[in-house]
């Protein structure tokens, strides 16, 4: 048996043995079977889940993805003691984090969607790729974090810090921005902006599916005035892949040169 299989298999079982992703799953299946059981219609349970997963899903990744890669700092020195090759090490601890909490996720939400009946196939399935790609790119970020600074408190604090700044203040900031610059053009920069922030791309790549550019945001209204309908979404969705590669790419180098 390899050694890359043997590594994602023991970050897997602790995974799935986590109770932070079991809470996890249990609140959104709660969550949903309470929206479905008010009488919503599917694309209401959709975007009433949709806005619970935007806070929650980069928050719980960020979190505990940072306190995983503190925790197994043990582990992770012992590993290096034997002949594994450290990116082989990297992308095992990633994807033995990063696919449970995409499961719990999944698990959570899926039955009070199929419940409520009706729901469009195309917007499940960008719904369940937007959440699943905020899982895969906080996870990223979360360990590039934890890898960068070896302080645990630091570490958890930038975190915290780095989900208030894009699902709380960014599009108070832009606002602000937009307003203090009110005498030029703003487009571009506010489409800049939104690719900035992974949150608001998943949002955008939700709702231009339903044309709700109230429930979008400054950012995400200017995203929809210049690139509606497939460009749209294929130009969100490739900037919520790169926001995957990117951090992940950073960590792993970072991981490849960190002195454990």
């Amino acid at each position: 048996m390899s050694a890359g299989w043997l590594v994602l298999r023991a970050a897997l079982r602790d995974g799935l043995r986590s109770r932070i992703v079991y809470g996890f799953g249990l609140f959104f299946l709660a969550a949903g079977w309470m929206m479905a059981r008010l009488g919503g219609n599917a694309d209401k349970v959709l975007l009433s889940l949709l806005s619970l997963s935007l806070a929650l899903v980069p928050l719980v990744s960020l979190v505990f993805g940072a306190s995983y890669l503190y925790q197994a700092r043990t582990f992770i020195e012992l590993l290096l003691a034997q002949p594994v090759k450290r990116r082989t090490l990297f992308l095992g601890l990633y994807t033995g984090l990063s696919l449970p909490l995409a499961l719990a996720w999944l698990l959570g939400c899926l039955p009070a969607l199929l419940m409520s009946g009706g729901v469009r196939p195309a917007a499940l399935l960008l719904f369940l790729g937007a959440g699943v790609g905020l899982c895969v790119v906080f996870c990223a970020l979360a360990f590039l974090i934890a890898v960068r600074i070896g302080n645990r408190l630091r570490g958890l604090g930038l975190a915290i810090v780095l989900w208030l700044l894009l699902a709380v203040a960014w599009d108070g900031l832009v606002l602000m921005l937009a307003y203090l610059f009110s005498d030029w053009p703003m487009e571009g920069p506010v489409l800049v902006l939104c690719l900035l922030n992974p949150i608001d791309l998943a949002r955008v790549l939700v709702l231009l599916h339903f044309e709700l550019g109230a429930m979008m945001g400054y950012t995400g209204a200017v995203f929809q005035q210049f690139f509606s309908g497939p460009l749209g979404t294929a130009l969100a969705s490739l900037s919520l892949l790169l926001w995957v590669l990117v951090p992940l790419w950073l960590a792993g180098r970072a991981f490849q040169k960190r002195d454990f």
